[in-house]
């Protein structure tokens, strides 16, 4: 791969792809990682990689990999040497600025509920969620990067909504 169709990736997709990442691992830092371990993959690749039909999902395909890689090892190291990491350590990632109308403030206290309701949900149901709604994946795009059937994605972005409303519904 060259240099100038990866610099074209970052440009088209990186905002898309730093988000999803922020999303998936609940911390900045770890998206910073993920991110840039994304991209070096992608570079890896070289020309071995064909992107023939969607490039936002097959970014995202890799970094999912990339992050269920991550979380293996983890598991691993935590039931070798006993430590606990948390990965639930969360980030704001919307800055709050300007001057707050009461409007704007309680549509932020709602946006946060719903987003801490979505991170708790098991990564199951979390991610497939994550690619319908703020990427704007199909469900077969969703298959595909999750390697599932598309009748497999459609019921845990059911499954999820269903746990969404279940847990949200006294809140909002």
């Amino acid at each position: 791969m060259k240099q100038e169709e990866l610099e074209f990736y970052i440009d088209a997709y990186g905002k898309d792809l730093f988000s999803f990442c922020c999303c998936v691992t609940r911390n900045r830092q770890e998206a910073d990682d993920l991110y840039q371990d994304t991209f070096l993959k992608v570079y890896e690749l070289g020309e071995k990689l064909v992107i023939t039909t969607n490039p936002k999902s097959y970014l995202m395909g890799i970094a999912l990999n990339l992050y269920r890689n991550y979380k293996r090892k983890l598991s691993v190291r935590q039931r070798i040497a006993g430590v606990s990491v948390s990965l639930d350590e969360t980030a704001e990632l919307i800055p709050m600025e300007g001057p707050l109308t009461e409007e704007v403030m309680i549509v932020r206290e709602e946006c946060r509920i719903v987003r801490e309701a979505v991170r708790k949900l098991p990564d199951k149901y979390r991610i497939p969620i994550l690619l319908f709604y703020m990427e704007e994946l199909s469900q077969a795009e969703i298959a595909a990067v999750l390697r599932i059937s598309e009748s497999a994605v459609k019921t845990r972005v059911h499954r999820a909504k269903k746990l969404l409303k279940e847990k949200l519904e006294g809140l909002l």
